[in-house]
């Protein structure tokens, strides 16, 4: 039965698991860019929360430093350090974590009254060129009572410092200044906590951009998370930059990432395997269907019917041919199981039979000739070859036979065999017409015989006087023989030319060679030809039809004695030997004619061809084939003495 084709799917329903899979290869890399993303922004906001922590901390501390100075301040215009308590006081102020390096204190005009440490020239350069206290500063600071703050500049050793101006008023009026000195490097590497300094450098930039102050001396490794804000107080431009050293490594969000990417590679590797695999299939498929279609194709333009069964014998497959020769239709045979409905009536043992002898030997190479009925009960002989199925694991899963419709081939044969022993009786009936005269003769002798001791008997019955009756038992005795022998000679003649189906049964070669030594004995008189026989003993039997056998051996002594028809009498000679050779019986008619010329001898067995003026060129041919009926053979071959030996062998074993 055919297998329908596997429906195309759609376009969209091809590209739907690409598509699915583009989108989810997707949002897995918008989830990882998002995730990073998200940290970058995390890291970043932590950043300016610290910044913001760290500005307003230092707010904190210079203003509490300026708080400081203008409550230390008029005990320093009062009583300079005399007092333990105010100079306990300055080296408090004046310690290292407070970023201050220098209080200066001044009166109301300005002037210096005193400074820890002392005031040196070397500490005197940059912008200020010596104004240490700036005197622009001091006035801004006078002038709005709060302190101000001074810009930065270079000092000795690549420092840089800044001031601050604190006012100081006493009941009420303005008393003096106090100024505090404070250190760029020492305000950010002192005041700044240490776990601020492992997560971010802190530097201080000009109002050009040129580092004046930094936290430390390893530079940040990246620069993508740096955050900048004015440096209020003390301004004048500064610019506090801080940068973000390169954090440690986040393993989660990492593996987290990794495994995600590690998934996608898997899975693009997967639908890739997949894909050529599949491909790869579809290619087989393509190449099965084109395969199949092909053989469809052919199987249905084949006039041999095929036919396959399963080990029970139910039929699993037919094709057209083989409906078209019985005449069922393929639904009507599949599935059917013994006896099947072409099978005749009283054939269904002799099938079943065959089915048990196919199962034991397994295949039919040469065929066997099986006679079916078709559906309108026509008959249908069959050449059945049939050979076991198996299967792509080894195993036998039953049988495929095919059927060659020889039911035209036999009965052409049936009229060929039909007209082939017409023939063969028509060529009996002329070799009899031939000899008819010379059986005329034989007859007319034990006839003549008869009648001469019947006239001898009337003579004696008639005479005067007392019977013999031992002389006319004789006298019956030989009429019985006379009429026996003129019987045995028409019982012959009867059997050579009357028209029979063949029959093999087992014969003795020896014996038909004598009666047909007896049936052409008087024709070879006639012409006087010795007729000798050496036959062999103990020959054994063969399966032959004994008139045809008799017909070849006529035939062959007959043109035997022919060909010695210009002989002298002395070599007018036929002998017919018998003898075995194997598995054959071999019989040699050996005559003393002119021999066979070689374009006489490649035309010898061609229907329709003789030597003779009035033959019908028949003869060999028939006893040919006669010969090939009973798987036996004829030939010739020259005889050393003179003459041919025409050579028949017959098989012992059943033909």
């Amino acid at each position: 039965m055919d297998t329908p084709p596997a429906p195309v799917p759609a376009t969209w329903q091809l590209r739907l698991p690409y598509l699915t899979l583009a989108l989810f290869l997707g949002t897995i890399a918008a989830l990882v860019w998002l995730t990073r993303a998200y940290d970058e922004e995390a890291q970043r906001a932590t950043l300016i929360n610290d910044v913001l922590w760290m500005e307003q901390n230092m707010r904190f501390h210079l203003d509490r430093n300026a708080a400081l100075l203008a409550q230390l301040g008029p005990e320093l215009l009062a009583a300079g350090l005399r007092a333990p308590s105010t100079r306990a006081s300055l080296e408090q102020l004046l310690r290292a974590e407070s970023g201050l390096v220098r209080v200066i204190w001044l009166d109301a005009e300005g002037k210096l009254k005193g400074a820890v440490p002392p005031l040196s020239e070397a500490h005197l350069m940059g912008e200020t060129q010596g104004a240490v206290p700036a005197a622009s500063i001091l006035r801004l600071a006078r002038a709005i009572g709060q302190p101000a703050y001074g810009p930065a500049y270079e000092v000795a050793g690549g420092d840089y410092h800044f001031e601050v101006h604190v006012p100081l008023y006493a009941e009420g009026a303005f008393a003096g200044t106090a100024v505090g000195v404070y250190s760029l490097q020492t305000l950010v590497v002192r005041e700044l906590p240490w776990w601020f300094s492992e997560r971010y450098r802190v530097s201080v930039l000009d109002a050009d951009g040129r580092e004046i102050a930094a936290k430390s001396k390893v530079a940040p490794l990246s620069s993508a998370h740096e955050y900048r804000m004015s440096f209020e107080p003390p301004g004048h431009g500064l610019t506090l930059r801080i940068t973000a050293y390169r954090g440690e490594t986040r393993w989660i969000p990492v593996l987290l990432i990794g495994s995600l990417v590690l998934l996608c590679g898997v899975i693009l590797w997967s639908v890739w395997q997949l894909r050529s695999q599949l491909a790869r299939r579809l290619a087989a498929e393509q190449a099965l269907r084109n395969e199949s279609a092909f053989r469809k194709a052919m199987e249905d333009s084949m006039i041999t019917g095929m036919r396959a069964r399963d080990l029970r014998g139910r039929i699993t497959h037919v094709n057209p041919a083989f409906c078209r020769m019985t005449g069922y239709s393929a639904e009507e045979l599949i599935g059917r199981a013994p006896p099947l409905p072409y099978w005749l009536p009283d054939h269904t043992e002799q099938r079943q039979a065959l089915l048990d002898r196919l199962q034991e030997g397994g295949s039919t190479p040469e065929g066997v000739e099986l006679r079916f009925r078709r559906k309108n009960g026509e008959p249908l002989d069959v050449l059945l070859f049939e050979a076991p199925l198996i299967d792509a694991q080894g195993r036998h899963t039953g049988w495929l036979g095919s059927f060659l419709d020889i039911t035209e081939q036999k009965r052409a044969q049936e009229l060929a065999r039909q007209q082939e022993e017409r023939l063969q009786a028509t060529s009996r009936l002329i070799t009899m017409g031939e000899m008819a005269s010379t059986l005329a003769h034989e007859l007319n002798q034990p006839l003549a015989a008869i009648a001469s001791y019947n006239s001898g008997c009337m003579n004696r019955l008639a005479a005067a006087g007392e019977i013999d009756r031992e002389e006319l038992m004789e006298i019956h005795l030989r009429l019985g023989r006379q009429a026996q022998r003129a019987g045995e000679i028409i019982r012959r003649v009867h059997d050579f030319v009357r028209r029979s189906e063949p029959k093999r049964i087992p014969v003795d070669i020896n014996v038909i060679i004598r009666d047909a030594v007896d049936l052409i004995e008087a024709d070879a008189r006639k012409r006087r030809i010795r007729l000798l026989t050496e036959l062999a003993d103990r020959l054994p039997e063969v399966d032959a039809d004994p008139v045809m056998i008799e017909q070849i051996i006529v035939n062959l002594v007959r043109n035997g004695m022919d060909a010695m028809h210009d002989n002298p009498p002395q070599r007018r000679t036929v002998r017919l030997r018998t003898g075995q050779e194997d598995d054959l019986v071999v019989i040699k008619v050996i005559d003393q004619g002119r021999g066979i010329d070689p374009q006489t001898a490649r035309r010898l067995f061609e229907p329709f061809f003789t030597t003779k003026p009035e033959g019908m060129g028949m003869g060999l041919n028939i006893c040919r084939s006669i010969a090939e009926l009973h798987r036996g053979r004829l030939g010739f071959e020259s005889n050393p003495e003179g003459g041919t030996i025409f050579i028949l062998t017959l098989p012992v074993e059943p033909a």
